[in-house]
Order: structure tokens, then C-alpha cells, then sequence
């Protein structure tokens, strides 16, 4: 049975769509213009040092927010750049764990005040602490439900 989606439902997940997409490309903008780095980078390095400063190919797969399609490619521009750097996996020898350097920290920690500032000007700013915390909770139940174990 084919279900159409509400109008207020497709106006909510249209304006999500364009928020998103603004967002993120003031983001990435600002990080290019001040940082001199990529909104794909920041992802990349903030998912490695959040997790224990290094993570396998496929896992930071998943963990990424941005751009999944490319990572090798992306982590094969990183790794020339000094940021990241490859290693064996130590439990499985075909496996590949992608490590954050020192000059990935270093950098991380130069670009923070840079998207801190743009995530407060272009989003958190337009939300009172109820609205975020209700879109924060709404997000989090699509996530989950949406995750691999849950999915039907």
C-alpha cells in the first residue's frame, strides 16, 4: 500500500534539506577560506580523535557525516598532507586502520574555533533551547531507527 507523505511532513523534510545544504556549504566555505581545509577533513579528523585516534577503514566509513563515497581517496589526500596516517590492523592483517597524526590534532584544534563559530551563526542561533532540544531528539530517533539493526 503506497502512503503519500503529508504536506507538512514534505515541507518539513524539504526546508531540513535546504537548511542542511546551506549549512553545510557556509561551513565548508568557512573552513576553506580560514583553515584552508575541507568540511570533509574536520569530519575525518573529529570522528578519529573522538574515537581512540584511530579508526578502520570501514567504521570510519560509517562514522563519517559527510562525502562516504571517496574516503579512500579523501584519506589517500589526508595521509600526503601529514593529518592521517594508515596502519595494519593489528587484529586482522587485510584490515586498515586510518590514525590521526599529531599535525591532524594540531589542525583539528586550529579549525574548532572556526566551525564552533559557524555552527552558532548559521545554525544554533536561529533555535531556542526547546526547539533544539526537540530537534535533537527527533534526529536521534530517526537515526536510530534507521540504523542497520533496526532497519526492516
Amino acid at each position: 500500500m503506497k502512503k503519500e507523505v503529508d504536506a507538512d511532513k514534505m515541507r518539513a523534510w524539504e526546508a531540513f534539506l535546504r537548511a542542511h545544504a546551506a549549512v553545510t556549504e557556509r561551513l565548508d566555505n568557512e573552513l576553506a577560506d580560514e583553515r584552508e581545509m575541507p568540511l570533509t577533513w574536520y569530519d575525518v579528523l573529529i570522528q578519529l580523535q573522538n574515537g581512540d585516534g584511530q579508526a578502520r577503514m570501514q567504521d570510519l566509513a560509517r562514522s563519517i557525516l559527510f562525502s562516504k563515497s571517496g574516503l579512500t581517496r579523501l584519506i589517500d589526500r589526508m595521509e600526503k598532507a601529514g593529518v592521517v596516517e594508515r596502519r595494519a590492523c593489528p587484529e586482522d592483517g587485510r584490515g586498515t586502520l586510518a590514525a590521526i597524526t599529531l599535525a591532524g590534532r594540531r589542525l583539528l584544534a586550529h579549525a574548532r574555533p572556526v566551525h564552533h563559530r559557524g555552527i552558532e551563526q548559521h545554525f544554533a542561533k536561529f533555535l531556542t533551547d526547546a526547539e533544539a532540544r526537540s530537534l535533537a531528539s527527533t534526529f536521534e530517533k530517526i537515526s536510530r531507527a534507521l540504523q542497520p539493526e533496526h532497519a526492516t
